[in-house]
């Protein structure tokens, strides 16, 4: 397939917009499915995961393939819910063109706006699709409006619906002049003159595309000026230079269920979508100069991994340039290694069809690169070129996990890396401070998506919690303590004193330890025992079992016997003389603070700003992103533990957030209390 023939559409919006339904309205039209999927039915190709049965919705993306008119189209769909974002970002770098599904019923959502200013970022050509104009409530002018106002002057309608609600009938090509009637269920409109019904809408609309077409090309603009329309050929090439360009935005519309305006929004994309060639390189590392090119070095972009049952890790990649045939040798330059593929396919939903060769633009799969990530780029060897990864979202809620059975420790600990690896999104690690085994990731509802994989692929059941904070312990004043430790038992016995002075350090981190005995009263080969037992005790904590920082040890003095001394004695004599003084040194708890940035509309800023004062933080200053507010401000990570629900229950999930790790401070009394109760009572 020749890179002009091939059309990488990801299909984007909020949840419930409808693009899984519009993906298989794609599929049945274009006659690569024999039956129409539908989601409700759990029957699609394209949402096969039994979570994304289960609960109607994709949670992952997924590509299929269609051929339409002699065009290969790869289409990509990308689950709506904020918190699978890192797939949104991953097909972004994948695709050509960002289809934008918006419901009649709802207009523009929060994760519409949120994926603009990503496909913006990325530099890809955007179009609408008004879906469920054969729903309740539908109002086609209304959501136009709203794309207007939201998205700017470019939004370029090239159909009006004929017909509303139940009585959809088909749509009016602006362009065209002409109607489409779906009355036989196929799919495939039936080409009519335009009803007198809809033809004042159709010269309005007309209007205002021939402005937005004219606006990009100074000829045209000043024959307009003189009183001279554009003919259709040049609306056409004016359209499709806008759309490459970045500058015009169509906008079509039907029903994706009712299979009205699919042969038409196919149409729009093989003869105005961009094609490979047309697409902008995304950052690349090495080569500034480099572009798409079939005859050129290969380059292919992995972005997205996962696992089969059967044919183990696939790596889904966009070749970028050059032509792959199978079996040759690719090198993935993070790894430093090469790979031969051999198992080369293209993906249509979960099921597969090998390949022999893909051509330059195109997207396929390859099996059993088990080193190969999400972000890696395959280069043919030699080359120096990286095709920089997308930037991964990160984790904003986490939840401590641990096996229901100690018999599956070693198992969870495998599974949760393969996990980590198919999803960058996801992170894991183990906090020693709090003994916890630690999952990251995007929200509530990406963390349970992942654990219920997890379960089902490696038969891992799993316990969790909001994980513990990691509080510390610090000390205010100085004391001087005797540490001493006597053992008879018939014998050899054991016998150490050290006679240590603990004080605060000045920057209330760290632990310096400081040997000032003189005289040889503590051998100088037990000193270092000490040391190791004030630690010991450190860990352990003087209220609440947190560690304590902050603490300068000086050890003195002391006693030892020839024969009953040892490390043991001495190391028992460290723990012994900080017990001893715990009780004068003034301890406190130390709680983390992080930093938070908060993104969301103007209107919700009152009670955002307001729940973090309910959370003692402490509001550092308010910036303005695009139509965006941007809040800063320090909080007590314990307060924030939750924050994704709590801000999708403020903003109606129109709301975004960052948090990032800043320093330890004091905490209030009557919070510290809390704290040593609660870990009294663990």
């Amino acid at each position: 397939m020749e890179p002009t023939k091939i059309r990488n559409v990801v299909l984007v919006g909020h949840s419930g917009a409808g693009k899984t339904s519009l993906a298989e309205a794609l599929l049945f039209t274009s006659g690569a499915t024999t039956r129409l999927g539908r989601v409700e039915d759990g029957n699609t190709v394209l949402d096969y995961e039994p979570e994304e049965i289960s609960r109607q919705g994709s949670v992952g993306l997924a590509v299929a393939p269609i051929a339409w008119n002699g065009h290969k189209l790869n289409i990509i769909d990308t689950p709506g819910y904020a918190d699978f974002i890192g797939d949104v970002r991953s097909a972004l770098r994948a695709a050509d063109l960002a289809l934008f599904v918006v419901s009649a019923t709802d207009g523009v959502e929060v994760q519409t706006e949120a994926v603009w200013h990503l496909a913006e970022q990325e530099g890809i050509a955007r179009a609408f699709f008004i879906n469920k104009l054969d729903r309740e409530r539908a109002d086609y002018k209304a959501v136009l409006a709203q794309l207007k106002s939201t998205f700017g002057t470019g939004v370029a309608p090239l159909e009006m619906p004929i017909g509303s609600e139940a009585d959809l009938r088909g749509v009016a090509g602006i362009v065209s002049n002409h109607a489409f009637l779906y009355e036989n269920g196929a799919g495939k409109g039936e080409e009519v003159d335009v009803p007198d019904e809809v033809k004042a809408d159709v010269d309005e609309v007309r209007n205002a595309l021939v402005e937005a077409v004219v606006e990009n090309d100074d000829e045209l603009l000043e024959a307009y000026f003189e009183g001279q329309e554009p003919t259709r050929d040049q609306l056409v090439k004016g359209l499709r230079q806008g759309i490459a360009e970045r500058a015009i935005f169509p906008v079509l519309c039907g029903s994706a269920t009712g299979l009205i305006g699919i042969d038409r929004l196919a149409e729009l994309i093989v003869r105005d979508g961009p094609s490979p060639l047309d697409r902008p390189m995304p950052p690349i590392a090495g080569d500034d100069e480099f572009t798409a090119n079939p005859g050129g070095p290969l380059e292919a972009y992995v972005f997205k991994t996962l696992s089969d049952p059967y044919l183990g890790r696939i790596s889904m990649f966009r070749l970028f340039s050059g032509t792959l045939k199978v079996d040759m040798v690719l090198e993935n330059p993070r790894e430093g290694a090469s790979g031969k593929l051999h198992n080369l396919f293209f993906m249509k939903g979960k099921d597969h069809e090998d390949a022999s060769e893909v051509s330059c633009g195109d997207i396929a799969a390859v099996a059993k690169l088990e080193t190969v990530r999400s972000g890696d780029t395959l280069r043919a060897p030699g080359s120096d070129v990286v095709i920089e990864p997308v930037a991964v979202p990160s984790p904003n809620m986490s939840l401590a996990v641990e096996p229901k059975t100690t018999h599956d420790e070693e198992k969870l600990s495998t599974s949760l890396a393969r996990t980590v690896e198919e999803d960058p999104t996801l992170s894991v690690e183990r906090r020693a401070e709090t003994n916890q085994t630690v999952l990251s990731g995007m929200g509530d509802t990406h963390l349970e998506v992942a654990l219920a994989k997890m379960s089902r692929r490696f038969g891992v059941e799993v316990v969790t919690a909001v994980p513990r904070v990691p509080y510390r312990e610090t000390i205010r004043a100085s004391a001087e303590a005797e540490g001493k430790h006597k053992k008879q038992s018939g014998g050899r016995g054991q016998f150490g004193v050290a006679f240590v002075r603990f004080e605060p350090l000045s920057d209330g981190e760290g632990y310096e330890f400081v040997n000032a005995v003189k005289g040889g009263s503590i051998p100088r080969q037990l000193i270092p025992a000490v040391d190791k037992g004030i630690q010991e005790a450190l860990a352990r904590g003087l209220q609440a079992g947190y560690p304590v920082v902050g603490i300068r040890a000086t050890v003195y003095d002391g006693k030892y016997h020839n024969v009953d001394s040892d490390e043991l004695s001495f190391r028992m004599a460290g723990i012994q003389a900080l017990r001893a003084a715990a009780g004068k040194l003034n301890p406190v708890m130390l709680e983390p603070i992080v930093k938070i940035r908060i993104m969301a509309p103007e209107r919700y800023m009152g009670d955002i700003i307001g729940d973090l004062n309910a959370k003692r933080g402490r509001v550092g200053g308010m910036d303005s992103f695009g139509q965006q507010r941007v809040v800063t401000a320090e909080v007590p990570m314990g307060e924030v533990q939750q924050y994704t629900i709590d801000l999708r229950s403020m903003t109606g999930g129109r709301g975004s957030f960052t948090l990032e790790f800043s320093h330890y401070e004091e905490m209030p009394p009557q919070e510290a209390q809390r704290v040593i109760a609660a870990r009294a009572e663990e």
